[in-house]
């Protein structure tokens, strides 16, 4: 069950933590878009302009979880970037297989693992500081 939008100085710093880290992807996605592009699976249409598109989401979600005048729009922006970190998640995949199957890889098992057991976390933390959820915070009634 959603909260109240409040949770507290932690959730606060998290929130603009995390705002911070899209919106510095985002402006990546916009200004430096050759590298995602080709990490992007070969199956995805359009892979500049899915690229881009991803930038300009990144940026509008970043801004909405910061805002301080709607919550509404921050649980939209939490839920949304939820929704984007579940959506580049085969991106991510594919540039660990591609990465792993050099003979030399450029990040190696060290960076993709762990960018792997994040994928969830940014889930979770999106959520969490969109005032989404409150799990495992909540208080549980008895």
């Amino acid at each position: 069950m959603a909260g109240n939008g409040t949770g507290g100085p932690v959730r606060a710093a998290l929130r603009w933590l995390l705002a911070l880290f899209y919106l510095v992807a985002g402006v990546f996605h916009l200004v430096r878009p050759v590298p995602f592009v080709t990490v992007t699976p070969g199956w995805v249409p359009m892979p500049l302009e899915v690229v881009l598109a991803t930038g300009v989401a990144e940026l509008a979600g970043a801004i909405a979880l910061v805002q301080p005048w709607s919550l509404p729009l921050r649980r939209a922006a939490g839920i949304g970037l939820a929704l984007y970190a579940v959506c580049v998640f085969p991106a991510n995949i594919n540039h660990m297989m591609m990465d792993m199957a050099r003979s030399l890889p450029d990040l190696g098992w060290a960076y993709h693992v762990p960018r792997m057991f994040a994928q969830p976390l940014l889930v979770w933390l999106a959520l969490w500081v969109g005032s989404v959820i409150e799990w495992p915070f909540s208080r549980r009634s008895s």
